[in-house]
């Protein structure tokens, strides 16, 4: 698949000119018009990015008839900003180029597992509408996820619910009390956060399901409509849970939470 890097002529704050320094999106589209999509988060840490939670994810949104772009953002030794400037880059690079990968720009979400679901949570609290003064035409298009899907997320920076490892590679050892709530998502949503579907297991233990207890909480306080899904039993970074005979259902569950809202075909 092609590969379509987010700044052409180098991303903010970058190190060098590697991969791993060169945010970049790789297209799966699908045939039609005015298909619905959705940017994929894989987990990591923030110290990587899970292959198995890449291109298997695209091709079975595909299936679904949803094009899917799988975005490398930037990881350890990178931290915040980085990795959520590299997804709102590709919120905004999707939409504006809707007619070319032949997408609905209403129709664009954002899907995130583990410390990936952290990054797509963020996506879709933290958005902006776009600065109409940019100079760069994708700087004055929205970023703000039209749905989102997270699955197991890291969710809070709070020490007692935190998964340890994903709060230091992107905050640091000591980062500042208003930067933890800032990166806490529960603490962020809004009236305008985009709809939700949430899965975690309830015996993870890389991640609390506490992380998405929280999230739902905070989307029901604002009226914000969500699927929330606790299976029993999983492993934590179980992508597509194909070989969990009940939890492997999500994807199920999701399909039918995604024509719900408009985007299967």
């Amino acid at each position: 698949m092609e590969t379509i890097l987010l700044w052409p002529d180098g991303a903010p704050g970058a190190a060098g000119t590697n991969d791993e320094d060169c945010p970049a999106i790789t297209p799966y589209l699908v045939e039609g018009d005015g298909n619905a999509a959705v940017v994929i988060c894989p987990g990591g840490a923030y110290g990587m990015r899970a292959d198995h939670e890449g291109e298997p994810i695209a091709i079975w949104l595909n299936s679904l008839g949803i094009s899917a772009f799988v975005l490398r953002y930037r990881v350890a030794p990178y931290q915040y900003p980085s990795a959520l400037l590299d997804a709102k880059r590709a919120m905004r690079t999707v939409r504006l180029h809707a007619e070319k990968f032949r997408i609905d720009p209403a129709r664009i979400g954002i899907l995130g597992f583990s410390a990936g679901g952290h990054l797509a949570s963020t996506a879709g609290v933290l958005f902006d509408k776009g600065n109409a003064e940019d100079n760069d035409p994708v700087e004055r298009v929205s970023s703000r996820p039209d749905l989102m899907i997270l699955c197991y997320p890291v969710i809070s920076m709070d020490d007692q619910v935190v998964h340890k490892g994903s709060k230091d590679n992107l905050l640091g050892s000591s980062p500042q009390d208003d930067l933890v709530d800032l990166m806490s998502s529960d603490l962020q949503v809004g009236t305008d956060t985009p709809p939700t579907f949430l899965w975690h297991t309830s015996d993870d233990e890389g991640v609390s399901a506490q992380n998405s207890l929280l999230f739902a909480a905070a989307l029901g306080r604002h009226g914000i409509p969500f699927d929330l899904h606790v299976y029993a039993h999983g492993r934590h970074g179980l992508g597509l849970a194909t070989e969990e005979q009940h939890t492997c259902g999500w994807t199920e569950t999701c399909a039918s939470w995604l024509d719900l809202n408009g985007y299967t075909q």
